[in-house]
């Protein structure tokens, strides 16, 4: 009877062995198959960290074209800016007369010239001669005399002439030819002329806030508020300035005043700025005078 009972213990002992190592073998499977499963792991981990320092390098590379490309731009933008003042200082010498009719110079528009401007300008005192080198109506002939004429640009043979002759012109007003008003303003350069419009643009803004200014050369604006005075460059720096001021009267504004066509001295009640003579308003975006640096 004990021996049984000692066989069928030893029995279940051996069966329990065998469970175990049956266990314990499909264990080291599982660990295998992590030990696999880790292996790739690795490999993908390996593989990202080499993608990852590759987008580093990448990244590096466009930090390094974009500081690059920022540079670049800041010159370009500089070169444009010299252009563009080349192309005034190169224009200085023209001066652009509005309202001739169109083809009344004929065939020869230099002659014409020659003859009309003394007539134009003999009640300037004192005379200034007119010497110019060159002359030519901008775009093509009109015959339709209901349609505005194009302007007649002249080239003087030294700019101090266009100078003068601009400066007696904003003084005396228009000129008049058969009934005809002639104006004379200064040939800027597209930009010049587009950034002096921008200006003029706010000119109903600062009467509105009772702001004194004036539009000096090529293209700045002075202004001066409550005894303070700045300067200005670019027509979005100076919108900005107004933006951030408040004006004199919110419910009844001034009106802007009808200004002339030719010349408004908005500084006549303030000084003009260090290194002016005077101030200066000019009646288009292309109009006003250059003056030598």
């Amino acid at each position: 009877m004990a021996d049984q009972t000692q066989e069928s213990t030893m029995g279940c002992i051996h069966q329990e062995i065998s469970a175990v190592g049956r266990r314990l073998e499909g264990m080291d499977n599982a660990m295998a198959s992590l030990t696999s499963e880790t292996k790739y792991i690795r490999l993908d981990i390996s593989g990202f960290q080499s993608r990852v320092t590759g987008l580093e390098q990448r990244v590096a590379t466009l930090e390094t074209h974009i500081a690059s490309s920022q540079d670049r731009d800041q010159e370009l933008l500089y070169l444009r800016s010299k252009m563009i003042d080349l192309e005034d200082r190169s224009r200085r010498d023209n001066v652009r007369f509005l309202g001739f009719p169109e083809t009344i110079e004929g065939a020869y528009i230099h002659s014409f010239l020659r003859e009309t401007l003394p007539k134009l300008t003999m009640t300037f005192h004192p005379p200034i001669p007119l010497e110019f080198q060159g002359a030519h109506r901008l775009g093509p002939k009109r015959y339709d005399t209901a349609t505005r004429p194009c302007p007649i640009i002249a080239c003087f043979l030294r700019h101090t002439l266009a100078h003068q002759l601009l400066q007696r012109a904003r003084t005396h007003g228009p000129c008049w030819m058969d009934g005809q008003e002639i104006w004379m303003t200064a040939n800027f350069s597209k930009e010049t002329s587009e950034c002096r419009g921008a200006f003029l643009a706010l000119r109903p803004r600062l009467h509105q806030m009772e702001v004194k200014y004036g539009l000096f050369e090529l293209a700045r604006m002075w202004i001066t508020k409550n005894g303070v005075s700045e300067d200005f460059y670019d027509p979005g720096d100076l919108r900005s300035f107004l933006d951030g001021l408040q004006p004199m009267d919110t419910t009844t504004p001034t009106p802007p005043r009808d200004l002339p066509a030719v010349t408004h001295n908005a500084l006549s009640q303030s000084p003009a700025p260090e290194g002016q003579t005077g101030s200066l308003q000019t009646f288009t975006p292309g109009g006003g005078i250059w003056k030598d640096s």
